[in-house]
């Protein structure tokens, strides 16, 4: 190979940059990539994860689109302050995401939501639903309809707030919540990668890190009075969207994918066939599904 050829084959494989950005006092982590003028695509990650469950998708992307991937404080390389001095909210990430935005000097993007990452996108496009181009959906919940069985222990802490009901939840944050998260709903588990739970539990293990996520799943319940308003944001405003959902997720199940065509009919849904989090196991389907969707709705806009 030359060495023109090998600059060439270089430039082909679009570079990930690892930064820190201050935002409200805080140190906010994200994987940057892609044309600085290309359309700008946010990755909102889920729980226990981070940016770090992007990884293999930003450059499948960041050849065309400018791709941003944050970690929410108390997740992957964010600063985790105490939480009895820091608010951690569903409220307070979607400020901290539309700070770091703005610092960016990003006025439009697209946004794809997962699990924790819907709620806290959702809130950011009713702050500015002008500046949303479009939904990437994968298990990511704003329909009572989608907060099935797993979701009772967490509910019964959202009505009583007690050092019982909080304990319970422990439950969920050990490693073999972890795995499960990644395993089940999989037909063939050679596909995911152990470094996955390996990873999200080392950050989870991290000391304080437990109230941090037992105060986010009691705040997860703020989220779901505001079903109606993310619902009416899609009737109004009629973001594209597509729909790329693992159904055999038992955390968000399918039946919260399908209630998204009540208020957008002209979404694409797919329901995958595998679990939780659904770019492990079908990257290989999601990508070509993700870049035929931008490239109708962001390549002009």
């Amino acid at each position: 190979m030359t060495a023109s050829n090998v600059l060439h084959h270089a430039s082909s494989n679009p570079v990930t940059h690892y930064r820190t950005a201050t935002v409200g006092g805080v140190e906010i982590f994200y994987r940057e990539a892609g044309p600085s003028d290309g359309p700008v695509v946010l990755l909102l990650h889920g729980f226990p994860t981070s940016s770090h469950m992007f990884r293999n998708l930003i450059p499948l992307l960041a050849d065309k689109y400018h791709v941003i991937a944050p970690d929410y404080p108390g997740f992957g390389h964010s600063a985790a302050p105490d939480h009895a001095a820091f608010e951690y909210s569903f409220g307070h990430y979607a400020d901290l995401m539309d700070g770091l935005l703005q610092q960016l000097g990003v006025s439009r993007y697209a946004m794809y939501v997962m699990d924790y990452g819907a709620p806290i996108g959702y809130r950011l496009a009713l702050k500015h639903p002008e500046r949303v181009s479009a939904f990437i959906v994968q298990n990511g919940n704003a329909y009572e309809e989608g907060l099935k069985a797993f979701w009772d222990p967490i509910k019964a802490y959202w009505a009583d707030n007690s050092q019982e009901r909080r304990e319970a939840l422990n439950v969920l944050v050990t490693p073999e919540t972890t795995k499960f998260q990644y395993v089940d709903g999989v037909s063939d588990v050679s596909r995911i990668d152990p470094d996955n739970w390996a990873h999200d539990q080392a950050l989870l293990d991290r000391p304080g890190n437990r109230d941090i996520q037992l105060d986010l799943f009691r705040d997860y319940g703020t989220n779901v009075p505001l079903y109606p308003d993310f619902q009416a944001f899609f009737r109004q405003h009629k973001p594209p969207m597509i729909i790329l959902w693992g159904k055999n997720d038992f955390i968000f199940p399918a039946d919260g994918a399908t209630p998204y065509l009540r208020d957008l009919p002209e979404a694409e849904l797919h329901l995958l066939d595998t679990g939780h989090f659904a770019l492990e196991d079908k990257l290989d389907e999601m990508v070509p599904l993700m870049r035929s969707f931008l490239g109708r709705h962001l390549d002009d806009n």
